[in-house]
């Protein structure tokens, strides 16, 4: 059986554990408002990412998302069972997580999904922690048309499209 890290881990582990799961949702919530500011802020400056068609420097990987999502009418990356383990030098630290990702496009009422995992180091430096490298594990994908829609009146809804791209616009309502 592997050896875990922190099987109970201290609060200064916690700490750190929950900052390396926020630089992983910095980049996923960048990347859906279609933000390279904001998912460039989940990795260090000369982080890499092994992401299949684009292999190298994570910065130069989060300007490539962008410009190939504004595509889709919308997209959605969801992490799931985000494990972290941080190292005894609180200064390093490794994570995987699941990750599920729907691609809509209205015109074509298509919606494509992509099943996965993010294997991630960490790397705290000045008492922050980001993402130092990035591999992408591809499980399966689909693609399948939606021809209708739920029957509720949508429209009466604030559309996913109010705040993509949002670069500069603070969270929130």
């Amino acid at each position: 059986m592997s050896e875990i890290a922190n099987p109970t881990p201290t609060v200064e582990q916690l700490c750190s554990i929950e900052a390396c799961r926020e630089a992983a949702r910095r980049y996923s919530y960048g990347l859906d408002r279609l933000d390279g500011d904001v998912m460039k802020s989940a990795y260090w400056p000369d982080a890499i990412d092994e992401h299949g068609r684009f292999n190298g420097n994570a910065w130069e990987f989060c300007d490539y998302c962008v410009g190939s999502h504004d595509k889709w009418t919308w997209t959605m990356h969801s992490i799931y069972n985000h494990r972290v383990e941080i190292d005894s030098d609180m200064k390093n630290g490794r994570g995987e997580a699941y990750c599920i990702t729907h691609l809509f496009d209205e015109e074509t009422r298509m919606m494509s999904t992509w099943y996965g995992r993010y294997q991630d180091t960490y790397e705290c430096r000045n008492g922050e922690w980001r993402i130092a490298h990035r591999v992408c594990v591809h499980h399966s994908n689909t693609s399948e048309h939606v021809p209708e829609t739920m029957g509720i009146d949508a429209s009466l809804f604030r559309q996913a499209e109010f705040d993509r791209p949002a670069a500069g616009r603070r969270m929130g309502p």
